[in-house]
């Protein structure tokens, strides 16, 4: 890896593992661009939502699901997703889109729509001289970037991730999101063979960080 290397980080993990917030320190510790692939899948939920297009209407959803143009907006050092040039701000974190994400995520032609726009990523920070990017969701190290230089994934108890949730002040049903997101049969959730597996359940997040970062830093020039 030279000195002038763009690397590649994926951070895989179920909802409340830790991925976001790692990830955003590893991006401003490492100057790379932080994309969180789980907010595009909440921005598309919402998206559809608003057009009464159900996960359950395959024609209706290959109809929607042609009409998207999607761009990139920086946010500091994160990616933001616009659909036709609109953000869907907070309502992504809503208990309507908490409720139905899983189920579009599961959806080929959803994750299909998505993919090449995720891995378009890489110029989207290379254009903006970032030294790499960070890419967290569920699928990053398995299908969007099984090459990437790092490759890890998070995992917590689920009661603990559901406290976590709810220090947030959201509510999430987080068994059954790990249900769906792991027995999909696209792009299931699941550590890939040769990722780094990481049990958060017990460490702070200030110790998950540091344990990233020092794989990291041990390869970097």
């Amino acid at each position: 890896m030279g000195a002038s290397s763009f690397i590649i980080v994926a951070i895989d993990g179920g909802a409340a593992s830790g991925k976001s917030s790692t990830s955003r320190i590893l991006a401003e510790r490492f100057n790379l661009l932080h994309v969180d692939t789980g907010s595009f899948y909440r921005h598309i939920t919402a998206e559809l939502l608003q057009r009464n297009v159900s996960s359950s209407n395959p024609e209706g959803l290959k109809v929607a699901l042609t009409g998207l143009k999607f761009t990139t907006k920086l946010e500091g050092r994160s990616a933001r997703l616009l659909i036709s040039g609109q953000s869907a701000g907070e309502e992504i974190r809503s208990q309507s889109v908490n409720d139905h994400v899983s189920h579009y995520a599961a959806i080929p032609a959803v994750r299909e729509t998505l993919l090449g726009y995720q891995r378009g990523q890489v110029e989207v920070a290379k254009a903006h001289g970032f030294r790499g990017l960070v890419m967290e969701g569920r699928d990053i190290g398995s299908v969007i970037f099984p090459q990437a230089d790092f490759r890890f994934f998070l995992h917590a108890d689920p009661l603990e991730r559901a406290k976590r949730r709810a220090a947030q002040g959201q509510q999430d049903s987080i068994a059954e999101r790990d249900r769906l997101d792991s027995s999909r049969k696209t792009s299931p959730l699941t550590c890939p063979p040769g990722a780094i597996d990481i049990d958060s359940t017990f460490l702070t997040l200030e110790q998950v960080v540091e344990k990233l970062a020092a794989l990291i830093a041990a390869k970097l020039p």
